[in-house]
């Protein structure tokens, strides 16, 4: 009788965790919460401000405190990720989102919400990076275009959907809670996201977690505030000394924070943002570009929100379903971006600077044309076109962005990105929206908006211009 001998089968090395649909739901999800809340509170403001007795100083606060610790602290949070587990950092940020969602709601004072909205955004900044790094750490090829594109369409969708869904739930008092439920919906929100993560996000890290580069950490905090705190901030405090200094500070600390990062490189360690990273030519630009869509992108959002409820006396609905059609416009093109990306590469880009330009030239005509009776059909054309620009650019740059980000340093490359976006946004508001304020008691509000929108423009060109430098081929 002949032996059969069994000889135990070769385990062949780990797959790397895949992100199926319900996970990649899940994440989006996530991604979806920290922009929408950055301009939820826009129309909200008014209503916040005679509710809490707040000054305009207080006001741009609640919105400066969220903006300012969400950019600060978003590389710190892609790193973090890298060492200790993309999903238990993941999981973890969003359960603090809720809770300090929560305490907006509930809080008593002005000041208790602004130190709650500061809590709100050190908690996206510890979730939204986990975001982009499962993304490009669980997925591969096909998978993982489309998910970038769908995540490029997320933050597009909920930058317009943030300020839309303000206007509603503060208009429907929503068992009287009036303003406080534009925090408060986000609470239910987490929990069923919380569930969806447990189950289907799989676990991703670095396989050589760097230790926290604690020198990098404060000096880039330090020059982020240097820049972002007097911009937010100094309009409404009448600019006084502070700002200036802060402002001449700057410089200096931008440059300290760039050696001890290039000395840390060089050096072999990993810094927390390691200046070999901006050596990826696709990253490098794509960033570049970033910077001018996204200032003109949130500083349109503020302005047009003040214009329409200070300027027209909007209420807060009308306001917010002005945008309506540019919500609308971004979801159907943007489904199409993967598409049209595959094939005619990064001249999509371009050509949604241009169609974008068309738009925001459209919206200042009927600003200048049919002001003080500015109304949704007036506006259609220009933010329906605008939107339609926008899907062509954001998810693709986004996309752009990481292409080339190998997956051990995806927490690096994400925190890197997002922290371009999120500052960019923040400065959108304070300089388009300092510069609208600012004109407003000297030009009126209508032509305050006409000046605003075509500096705008000139951001627009300026991105059309840049996009040319973009790799033709986007993977």
């Amino acid at each position: 009788m002949t032996e059969t001998v069994t000889t135990p089968a070769v385990r062949s090395p780990a797959a790397p965790p895949a992100l199926g649909g319900p996970g990649l739901f899940t994440v989006l999800l996530a991604a979806a919460l920290p922009l929408i809340d950055f301009f939820i509170v826009n129309v909200a403001l008014p209503t916040i401000g005679t509710d809490l007795h707040a000054n305009e100083s207080v006001l741009e606060l609640v919105v400066a405190g969220y903006g300012v610790a969400y950019a600060v602290l978003l590389v710190l949070g892609g790193r973090l990720g890298d060492l200790f587990g993309r999903r238990r950092l993941f999981l973890a940020g969003m359960a603090a989102f809720g809770l300090t969602s929560l305490a907006c709601g509930l809080a008593p004072g002005a000041w208790s919400l602004v130190a709650a909205r500061v809590a709100q955004g050190a908690s996206a900044a510890a979730m939204l990076p986990q975001v982009l790094a499962t993304i490009q750490a669980a997925t591969s090829g096909g998978r993982r275009a489309r998910a970038m594109s769908l995540y490029g369409a997320t933050a597009g969708l909920s930058m317009v959907a943030g300020q839309i869904l303000g206007g509603v739930l503060v208009a429907a008092d929503i068992a009287g809670t009036g303003w406080r439920s534009v925090f408060l919906v986000n609470v239910p929100v987490v929990v069923v996201g919380l569930v969806l993560g447990a189950r289907f996000v799989p676990e991703t890290r670095s396989q050589r977690p760097e230790p926290v580069d604690g020198a990098g950490t404060v000096l880039l905090a330090l020059s982020l505030l240097t820049l972002l705190a007097p911009l937010t901030e100094g309009r409404a405090a009448g600019w006084p000394l502070w700002t200036w200094l802060s402002l001449a500070a700057f410089p200096g600390v931008a440059t300290a924070f760039y050696a001890v990062e290039r000395r840390a490189d060089r050096a072999g360690r990993t810094p927390l943002v390691p200046p070999s990273l901006f050596e990826l030519a696709s990253l490098r630009r794509g960033l570049v570009l970033m910077l001018p869509f996204s200032v003109g992108f949130s500083g349109f959002m503020f302005v047009i929100a003040v214009a329409l409820q200070s300027g027209e006396h909007m209420d807060p609905v009308p306001a917010g379903l002005a945008l309506a059609p540019m919500a609308v416009a971004f979801l159907f093109v943007s489904l199409a971006g993967p598409r049209l990306i595959a094939r005619y590469g990064s001249r999509v880009v371009s050509a949604g600077s241009v169609v974008q330009g068309i738009g925001i030239a459209l919206i200042a005509l009927a600003a200048g044309r049919d002001w003080p009776h500015l109304d949704f059909t007036g506006l259609l054309p220009g933010v329906a076109v605008a939107g339609a620009g926008q899907a062509l650019q954001l998810p693709n740059v986004l996309r752009l962005v990481m292409s080339e980000v190998p997956p051990a340093r995806a927490g690096v490359g994400s925190g890197v990105m997002v922290t371009t976006q999120q500052s960019a946004l923040a400065l959108g508001v304070a300089t388009l929206g300092t510069l609208f304020l600012s004109l407003v008691p000297h030009q009126g509000t209508r032509d305050a908006l006409v000046t605003t929108l075509l500096v705008q423009l000139g951001l627009v060109v300026v991105t059309g211009l840049l996009s040319l430098r973009l790799p033709r081929t986007v993977n």
